[in-house]
């Protein structure tokens, strides 16, 4: 049986090359949320760790790098953005294509064997498949950090988006109760609206926990849309950046909800 991850992974890279195949010459040097990187920086960074897991050889690493390099993983995946930085956006779209029809077919020689086998993922030790979902999630989200340095949002429903913001919701215990230092017997909600709604409830209990309901007079609530939850959870933008934007409402504590707020980010 074929693994839904590898149709999914398909899905996504056939998304990000419509998207990049509608670019103006102009659009690859526009400047993305992720400091330092253009959107042909981003393009060329998924190049580099998909080359990576087929095993090629790694480009020398630069000379210099920006203050957005911070530790040896940033290092590595430098190698492969700058390695790309005198090239056209046509020439790193054809790059993405080639590698991305390789990994495909690789991952479809793959038995069920191989996506239980457990090893290195980003996240820790596990399946081959988490490896994967995990950089499924990654595509997505740089996805979305192309569209929004080129104004041309979309994709914001789905399965492959639902799955996204799940996992954005899955690190609001650590948001809320380590992150923002919400207090012992409260508890925050967040209310995604819209193109996937979501209800993330959270309890201080001691530890911090999401709910299976929410409660019918929280603490604090964070109304917010998919796509803005999503760049704040993932680090894209800082709670300045969305208050600002107009797409966030706060009641119950607003001091609290709006430390919350500040304090989403999870990815590294």
């Amino acid at each position: 049986m074929s693994e839904p991850v590898i149709a999914q992974l398909a899905t996504e890279w056939a998304t990000i090359d419509e998207l990049c195949t509608s670019l103006a010459p102009t659009d690859w040097d526009r400047p993305t949320d992720c400091p330092g990187w253009t959107v042909r920086d981003l393009v060329s960074h998924m190049i580099g760790t998909e080359r990576m897991l087929l095993g090629d050889a790694a480009p020398p690493a630069p000379g210099a790098v920006g203050e957005h390099v911070r530790n040896p993983i940033g290092e590595a995946n430098e190698a492969w953005v700058d390695a790309r930085r005198g090239l056209s956006g046509d020439e790193v779209l054809a790059e993405f294509r080639e590698v991305t029809n390789r990994r495909l077919e690789e991952l479809n020689a793959l038995t069920p064997e191989d996506f239980d086998r457990v090893g290195f993922t980003p996240e820790g030790e596990g399946p081959y498949r988490r490896f994967m979902e995990i950089r499924l999630f990654d595509c997505w989200e740089h996805e979305q950090d192309i569209r929004r340095a080129v104004a041309r949002p979309g994709h914001l429903d789905g399965p492959i988006a639902a799955a996204a913001v799940q996992k954005v919701a899955a690190a609001a215990g650590y948001v809320v109760g380590k992150k923002a230092g919400a207090p012992d017997g409260s508890t925050v909600v967040f209310e995604v609206h819209g193109p996937v709604e979501l209800t993330v409830p959270v309890a201080v209990e001691g530890r911090a926990r999401v709910l299976e309901d929410a409660p019918a007079d929280p603490t604090a609530t964070i109304r917010l849309d998919t796509e803005v939850y999503n760049a704040l959870g993932c680090g894209r933008w800082s709670g300045e950046q969305a208050m600002a934007s107009g797409r966030v409402e706060l009641a119950g504590d607003t001091e609290l909800a709006r430390r919350v707020v500040d304090n989403m980010a999870f990815t590294i």
